[in-house]
């Protein structure tokens, strides 16, 4: 059961012939209700204003679940297909038409966009139950369902968009629903930063997606993915390497991977429901759907494709170390997701043989990721909003469900069998042993970069479950001296926990066994058998090895050891992971800091040159008016003296001219 059913590429990824809804497919226009139903809902709670605080996120759950069932019954019917019939264009409206650019409207159904849109959705749904009874007591409830409806929306839109363009939309809208969420609590000031700096990141990284937008349109004259798909072999490697570099730029900072990951952490301060939505569905996912839906453009450019592995390799290895550190349990998964979507990218950047992996840990991940931010947040309502690990420890005996719930997300990120992480995340690291284009390092150093963070997140996962859950407990009072009694989550949070710790045991096993490969196959391309540098059993069994020394070491540590409230200094590793390995700071010097004096020399050059020109001759000309002002002081013998020097002055001169 698990061996690798697609370990090799062609040189190009094959190019999918789109089909145009054809009369007996009729489910083309019912797409647009996918992004309808969340999108109206958005509108209709932000403009019934304080009459719907009452019911208003009723609203809000009932539009997630109906795109969910309209997801449904599209994947049925594309399901219901032949597999070379299953990609379908859909065209809406023409957008945009002026000369050379003919901008249309339209969406792309397939696997991979259903893919994306049944977990969106689902995943979504879950999170939009658990906030009801999470945000109860807010004010704003209804105003924060109305965010979540428009999260929702701009993700639909970006993953069913059939061009560059329509993408964008999404891509912005998603950014901007973030921006609104993570600062939803924004009275307190550093929540309001955190928020400002998540947008600020992305809108780097969305330089690079305008930049790859406009190098496409000049190379292929449009910016829709089957005329970039079908034209890819006509272009030349240069061009499609600088494509794919700013494509890659554009997903580290939706996805938060290295150099421009600095702002998932900080992201912790919106509610718990918006994290476990920007972890599991949406946002951070964005960038794996970019790299793996511009396929055909990475097939062609080896350099970038390699760039990307590179990146993802750094990053779930940068990740994993932060997230060792990490005393709040919400940053310590934020560094999870750092790390988890690094692997995601790795096997983005091993092309064909890995795209498909990338996708199914995606989904994987998008249930146990969810079900530990929701157990996260279960955890702060039964502790008075603590968030402090080191404050907590035997909880499990107190929260029942939400100790079971999280342990099968725990044992799913873990990989253990027959857990969901088994079943993708290994996926990734087989491949990873993979030669690529005959050279065995890279198999070699990419596979032993994602053995050994697989080890790594073992230690750190542990240490979050075992400080939170096992030992002794360290909750007596509160930060503010009140007396804590952990309590059980009300219904409305506990059931969504419970489909998701149902999909973390068995989702990835349920995902083998239906061919969850082959669906992706007509997205994705196929690529055919080969094997890695090492046995596949020998890397199963050195995996599951690495996960249970990571185990052992944190059980030893924080199980069974008492915890101190007050973190040790530690060495200069760990010193420096919680600080996210300086990342803020070497931001600061690269970019800000030069930004900073480029911007008061371009203030000074400005007041010194452009306000010192217009000043000066101001000024000179007061000057040469008060001395003239001088001269006509309205004194007779001044006048008199005046005069004479004149006709001195002139007599000598008409003397100097005669002689």
């Amino acid at each position: 059961m698990h061996t690798l059913i697609s370990l090799t590429a062609p040189a190009v990824l094959p190019a999918v012939d789109p089909v145009v809804a054809a009369p007996e497919w009729s489910g083309g226009q019912a797409a647009v209700w996918l992004v309808a139903l969340p999108l109206l809902s958005a509108a209709v709670l932000l403009l019934l204003g304080r009459r719907a605080d009452r019911w208003g996120h009723w609203i809000g759950v009932l539009a997630s679940a109906g795109a969910f069932v309209v997801g449904l019954l599209l994947l049925v019917a594309v399901l219901g297909q032949p597999a070379g019939q299953r990609v379908h264009d859909v065209h809406l409206a023409t957008w945009l038409d002026a000369g050379a650019l003919s901008i249309d409207a339209g969406l792309r159904v397939d696997p991979l966009s259903l893919t994306f849109v049944m977990l969106v959705t689902f995943v979504g749904t879950l999170i939009h139950v658990y906030s009801v009874a999470y945000m109860e007591h807010d004010a704003a409830r209804r105003r924060f369902f109305a965010y979540l409806n428009l999260f929702v929306a701009a993700m639909l839109l970006l993953v069913l968009a059939d061009s560059y363009v329509l993408l964008f939309v999404g891509w912005e809208g998603v950014g901007l629903a973030s921006y609104l969420l993570i600062g939803f609590w924004n009275h307190h000031t550093p929540y309001a930063v955190a928020a400002k700096k998540a947008f600020v990141a992305n809108r780097v990284g969305d330089v690079g997606l305008l930049a790859a937008m406009g190098l496409l349109f000049a190379t292929f004259g449009s910016l829709d993915f089957a005329t970039v798909e079908s034209g890819v072999a006509a272009a030349s490697e240069g061009t499609l390497t600088a494509i794919g570099l700013m494509l890659l730029l554009a997903a580290c900072g939706k996805s938060a991977q290295f150099p421009l990951q600095s702002w998932l952490g900080d992201a912790m301060a919106g509610p718990t429901p918006v994290s476990a939505l920007i972890h599991a569905a949406t946002m951070v996912t964005a960038g794996v759907y970019l790299i793996i839906r511009s396929g055909a453009v990475f097939a062609a450019a080896p350099t970038a494709q390699l760039v990307v592995a590179v990146v993802g390799a750094v990053t779930l290895l940068f990740g994993a170390i932060v997230g060792c550190a990490k005393d709040d349990i919400k940053k310590a998964l934020a560094a999870s997701t750092m790390s988890q979507i690094g692997y995601m990218v790795l096997a983005a950047g091993l092309g064909p043989i890995g795209y498909a992996f990338a996708i199914f840990h995606l989904v994987t991940h998008g249930f146990f990721k969810a079900g530990m931010f929701l157990g996260a947040g279960s955890v702060m309502h039964g502790m008075d909003d603590q968030v402090d690990m080191r404050r907590f420890g035997g909880l499990g005996r107190y929260m029942k469900i939400t100790y079971f719930t999280f342990m099968a997300g725990w044992l799913a990120i873990l990989g253990i069998p027959p857990f969901a992480g088994f079943f993708s995340k290994d996926k990734i690291i087989e491949a990873a042993f993979v030669p690529v284009d005959g050279q065995p390092w890279r198999a070699w150093v990419f596979g032993g970069v994602a053995l050994l963070g697989a080890g790594i997140t073992a230690f750190y996962m542990s240490r979050l479950f075992f400080m939170t859950f096992e030992g002794q407990k360290r909750w007596s009072t509160t930060r503010e001296g009140k007396e804590q009694h952990p309590h059980e989550s009300p219904a409305l949070m506990v059931w969504p926990m419970i489909v998701l710790a149902v999909g973390s045991v068995g989702l990835g096993w349920v995902l083998s066994s239906v061919g969850f490969v082959e669906w992706l196959e007509p997205s994705v391309g196929h690529a055919e058998h080969h094997e890695p540098v090492l046995a596949i059993p020998l890397i199963v069994g050195l995996t599951l090895a690495a996960v249970a020394l990571g185990l052992v070491l944190a059980w030893r540590r924080y199980a069974v050891t008492t915890v101190p409230v007050t973190p040790p200094l530690g060495t200069a590793l760990t010193r420096a992971a919680r600080v996210d390995l300086h990342q803020d700071a070497v931001n600061d010097a690269l970019l800000v800091a030069p930004g900073q004096y480029l911007t008061r020399s371009l203030v000074y050059g400005d007041k010194a040159v452009v306000d010192g020109a217009v000043t000066g001759l101001g000024r000179l000309t007061v000057g040469v008016g008060d001395l003239v002002r001088r001269v006509q002081n309205g004194y007779a013998r001044s006048y008199a003296a005046a005069m004479v020097l004149g006709v001195v002055v002139l007599a000598v001169v008409v003397l100097a001219v005669r002689g």
